[in-house]
């Protein structure tokens, strides 16, 4: 029986797995089992903090209108519940950039939010 070669898949995969470790320092990027390791963590990683990205927009766009409510001298959270009694539909981002960029259409939705406190908390 003839000695088995590398086949043509086999060399395909191999070369599929060093180009995606192109870049990596070290053996990650020119040995086969090294690299396979580290495009294995890379997915793992890219996979995980596709999600995680969406955690820490959300996270800053808290901590923007965070401040900007304090600096207007209401809670983020009664800002939030008023908004919600008032009717207004704007997601945190879109909040988050008024803020910035129109500061006085912001004092208006916060003047908004005002006259809508939550059930049974004293309108401050």
């Amino acid at each position: 029986m003839p000695r088995a070669r590398m086949g043509a898949a086999t060399h395909r995969r191999k070369r599929r797995v060093l180009n995606d470790a192109k870049g990596y320092r070290s053996q990650r990027s020119s040995s086969f089992r090294l690299a396979q390791e580290a495009v294995i963590r890379a997915g793992v990683y890219a996979f995980r903090d596709r999600r995680r990205r969406k955690r820490d927009f959300r996270s800053l766009w808290v901590t923007r209108l965070t401040a900007a409510c304090e600096m207007r001298g209401i809670r983020y959270s009664r800002f939030i519940h008023g908004l919600q009694g008032a009717g207004i539909e704007l997601n945190r981002k879109m909040l988050s950039e008024i803020a910035i960029h129109a500061p006085q259409d912001f004092d208006a939705i916060v003047e908004l939010a005002r006259k809508h406190p939550p059930k049974g908390a004293v309108a401050a």
